[in-house]
C-alpha cells in the first residue's frame, strides 16, 4: 500500500469512492442479515424518542416489547440450532448484534442479555434436555431469563463466587444459597422485572466436597410473582441503559431438581457422585467460561458500531457547518476544512475501519470454533485472547470517539435529539461488562507470556510468574507470534540495522515491523522484570503487582499489532481500484497515527530519530488532508439508517 506523499495538496486528486460497493465490502458475507436488522431499526426508530419521553417503568416495558417483536423476525435467534427455531449460524448472530448497535443501546443490551447471555449459557453449557425444555420459547422471547454470574463482592474473579449450590442426595435436589450480601447476584440484566428463569453460577458442593463453579437453571418468578426463597431488588436508575431492568438477587435455600445443573461439562448422579469428562478442575472451569466468549465478541462489535454513529453525525455536521473566515472571499470556512478538525475526526475514522476489520477476524474465528471448523484447544485459546483484546480496545475506542465527536459538534452536540447524550451514557459501561478491560488485557498478556502452555488453565497470576521465570527470556520471545522479528525485518527492508530510517513510511511492512518490534521489546522487558523480581526472592504476587502496568502495555501493543495486520490484509486482498486506494489511505493514516501516538516510546528505544518522528507527524497531517474530501463517503459506507442518525440540525 503506497500513497504518493510527494504530490502537493493542490495537485492531489482524491480517489472516487464507490459507496455502495464499499458498503457491500463492509457488510461482508452477512449483508442479508444486516439488511434485515437495518429494516427493523427503521421500523422501531421511535424507540429513540421514547427513551427520552417515557417514564422509567414504561420505557423498560417498551424495550421488552421491541425485543420480542424483533425476535419474531428471526433477527435475534440466528445463533441457535435450526431444530429449535434458530438460524444455525453463530457468525450471523454476531453480525446481527453488531448492526443493532446503530440503534437504541437498551434494546441492544436487552437482546444481548436474553439471547446472548441467558440463551447462550443454556445452549453452550446445557445438554439436550435443557435445549428442548427452554430454547424454543427462549428464542421467541416468550420465556425471558437472566444471566446471574456477577456478585456484589466478585465481578471479574468468577472462580471466587460466594453463592453455594449443595447437593441433597436424599431429595435429589440442589439447594441454592446466597452466603452473605457480598454473594448476592448484582447488576443482573432482566432480573428486576422480566426474567422467569436465571442461569445461576454457584460453587457446587457434593458430599461436603467443593467442586468449583457450575451453572444451574433456577426459577426466579412463577406466574409473574417472585419465586419462594428468592428475593429481588431493583438496581434503580443507572448512568445509562435505563431500558434494561438490572437487579439484585438473593437465594435462601432455593431447591431445584438435579436436572437443573447445566451438565455439558459435569454432572451429579442421583446418588450424589460427581462426574466430569474433564478431570482437572481449573481446566474444566476455563473450558466452561470459554464457551461464553460470544458475549465479548458481541460487545466489541456493538461498541465499534456505536462509535460509527457518533462519527457519522460529527463528520456530516463538519461538512456543513461554517465557522470563521479563513480566506479573503469573506465566506466562513467549513469545519472539516480546518486542519485541527481533520486531526480530531479523521484518524478516528481510520481507527474505526481498522477495528471493523479486526472484528471481522474475531467473528470468523468464533464461527469456525463454535461450528466445529477449527475446534481444537489452541484455536479456542487464541479466540478467547483475541476476543478479550478486541473487546478492550474496541470499547475504549467507542468511549473516546463518542466524547470527541460530541465536543466536535459544539453546543449542538449536547442536545439529546442529536444522540450523543444517549450514546455517551449507554455505551460507557461497555468498558466494564463482559470483563473489565484491564483484567481482559491481563488475560491477553498471560497467553503471550505462556504461549498457551499445556499448564495454562492451572495458572493463576502467581503460577504465571513462576512459569515465566522458569524460562529463558529468549524462549519466551521465540514462543510468541512475533518471534525472530529483527531477522525478518532485515530480510524485508533495506538498510539492515538502519531499517527504520531507510524504509518508506508508507510501506506496510515498515508499519507492521514497527508495531511488531514494540510488542516484542515490551514482552522481553516484561519477562526480564518478572525474572529479576523472583531472583530477588520477592513473593510472586508482589512481583506481578509491580509489573502490572507493563503487562497491560504489552497486551495493548499486541492487540494493536493484530488490528493493523487485519487492516493491511484486507487492503491487500482488494482488487485494484478507487476503493482500494481510499482504504489504503485510511490504513496508512491508522498505522502512522498509531506510531505517532507512541513516538516517545519508539524514540526512547532507538526506533525513531527526531527527524523521522517529525516526518511522521507531517505525513499524518497530509493524510488527513487527503482523506478529508472522501470523509463523507467513508461514513456513508457504514450504511447507518438515517432514522438512527436523527440529529436533523446536524446532518441535514
Amino acid at each position: 500500500m503506497v500513497t504518493d506523499s510527494a504530490v502537493s495538496p493542490g495537485d492531489y486528486v482524491p480517489p472516487t469512492v464507490d459507496v455502495p460497493a464499499l458498503a457491500e465490502l463492509l457488510d461482508g458475507e452477512y449483508s442479508e442479515v444486516r439488511t434485515l436488522v437495518r429494516a427493523n431499526l427503521a421500523t422501531y426508530a421511535g424507540v429513540l424518542d421514547e427513551a427520552e419521553e417515557l417514564g422509567f417503568d414504561a420505557f423498560r416495558e417498551r424495550v421488552r416489547e421491541v425485543v420480542v417483536e424483533m425476535a419474531a423476525t428471526g433477527q435475534t435467534g440466528m445463533g441457535f440450532p435450526k431444530k429449535y427455531g434458530g438460524g444455525g449460524d453463530i457468525g450471523a448472530s454476531i453480525a446481527a448484534f453488531e448492526t443493532l448497535a446503530f440503534g437504541d443501546l437498551s434494546v441492544l443490551v436487552k437482546v444481548g442479555v436474553q439471547f446472548g447471555l441467558f440463551g447462550g449459557a443454556i445452549l453452550q453449557l446445557g445438554t439436550e434436555r435443557h435445549h428442548e425444555a427452554y430454547l424454543p420459547r427462549l428464542i421467541t422471547g416468550e420465556l425471558m431469563g437472566c444471566f446471574a454470574m456477577t456478585e456484589t463482592g466478585h465481578g471479574s474473579n468468577v472462580q471466587a463466587l460466594g453463592t453455594v449450590a449443595r447437593y441433597d442426595a436424599d431429595s435429589g435436589q440442589f439447594v441454592i444459597t446466597t452466603d452473605g450480601d457480598a454473594a448476592r447476584k448484582d447488576y443482573i440484566g432482566n432480573a428486576a422485572r422480566h426474567a422467569e428463569l436465571a442461569v445461576v453460577f454457584a460453587q457446587l458442593e457434593v458430599g461436603g466436597e467443593h467442586k468449583g463453579v457450575h451453572a444451574f437453571v433456577v426459577p426466579v418468578r412463577v406466574g409473574g410473582a417472585v419465586a419462594p426463597g428468592v428475593r429481588i431488588e431493583d438496581d434503580g436508575r443507572k448512568m445509562g441503559l435505563n431500558g434494561v431492568d438490572n437487579g439484585r438477587i438473593w437465594f435462601d435455600g432455593v431447591r431445584v431438581p438435579r436436572e437443573a445443573l447445566l451438565n455439558r461439562f459435569a454432572d451429579v448422579t442421583p446418588e450424589g457422585v460427581y462426574e466430569s469428562p474433564i478431570d482437572n478442575p481449573d481446566r474444566r472451569f476455563f473450558t466452561m467460561l470459554g464457551t461464553l466468549v460470544q458475549g465479548r465478541v458481541s460487545v466489541a462489535g456493538g461498541a465499534i458500531n456505536a462509535g460509527k454513529v457518533a462519527l457519522a453525525i460529527a463528520t456530516k455536521y463538519a461538512n456543513r457547518r461554517r465557522q470563521f473566515e479563513a480566506a479573503s472571499d469573506g465566506e466562513e470556512q467549513v469545519l472539516l476544512d480546518y486542519g485541527m478538525h481533520q486531526r480530531r475526526l479523521l484518524p478516528l475514522i481510520a481507527r474505526t475501519y481498522a477495528l471493523h476489520f479486526a472484528q471481522d477476524v474475531v467473528r470468523t474465528q468464533l464461527h469456525e470454533v463454535f461450528s466445529g471448523i477449527a475446534d481444537d484447544e489452541r484455536a479456542r485459546r487464541e479466540l478467547e485472547a483475541r476476543a478479550a483484546g478486541t473487546k478492550a480496545l474496541g470499547t475504549w475506542h467507542a468511549t473516546r470517539t463518542i466524547q470527541e465527536c460530541r465536543e466536535a459538534c459544539g453546543g449542538a452536540g449536547y442536545l439529546a435529539v442529536n444522540r450523543f447524550a444517549a450514546l455517551k451514557a449507554d455505551s460507557d459501561v461497555f468498558a466494564t461488562f463482559e470483563g473489565d478491560n484491564h483484567v481482559l488485557l491481563q488475560m491477553v498478556a498471560k497467553g503471550l507470556l505462556t504461549h498457551y502452555a499445556s499448564e495454562f488453565e492451572n495458572m493463576d497470576q502467581l503460577g504465571m510468574v513462576r512459569y515465566v521465570t522458569g524460562l529463558a527470556v529468549d524462549t519466551v520471545i521465540e514462543k510468541t507470534s512475533a518471534h525472530k522479528l529483527l531477522e525478518r525485518v532485515r530480510d524485508l527492508l533495506p538498510g539492515g540495522d538502519e531499517w527504520d530510517q531507510e524504509a518508506g513510511l508508507f510501506d506496510s511492512e515498515y508499519q507492521l515491523a514497527m508495531l511488531r518490534f514494540r510488542e516484542e521489546h515490551m514482552l522481553a522487558g516484561l519477562a526480564r522484570r518478572l525474572k529479576r523480581g523472583m531472583e530477588q526472592e520477592k513473593h510472586p504476587g508482589v512481583v506481578f503487582s509491580q509489573v502490572q502496568d507493563h503487562v497491560i502495555a504489552v497486551a495493548h501493543a499486541h492487540v494493536e499489532r493484530l488490528v493493523l495486520e487485519a487492516f493491511v490484509e484486507k487492503v491487500r486482498q482488494m482488487p485494484d481500484g478507487e476503493n482500494k486506494a481510499a482504504l489504503a489511505l485510511l490504513c496508512d493514516l491508522f498505522a502512522l497515527s498509531t506510531i505517532e501516538a507512541d513516538r516517545a516510546w519508539f524514540m526512547e528505544h532507538g526506533r525513531l530519530t527526531v527527524q523521522r518522528s517529525k516526518a511522521i507527524h507531517r505525513e499524518v497531517n497530509d493524510l488527513c488532508r487527503k482523506v478529508r474530501p472522501i470523509a463523507g463517503d467513508l461514513v456513508d459506507a457504514w450504511n447507518i439508517p438515517p432514522e438512527m442518525l436523527r440529529s436533523p440540525d446536524l446532518v441535514g
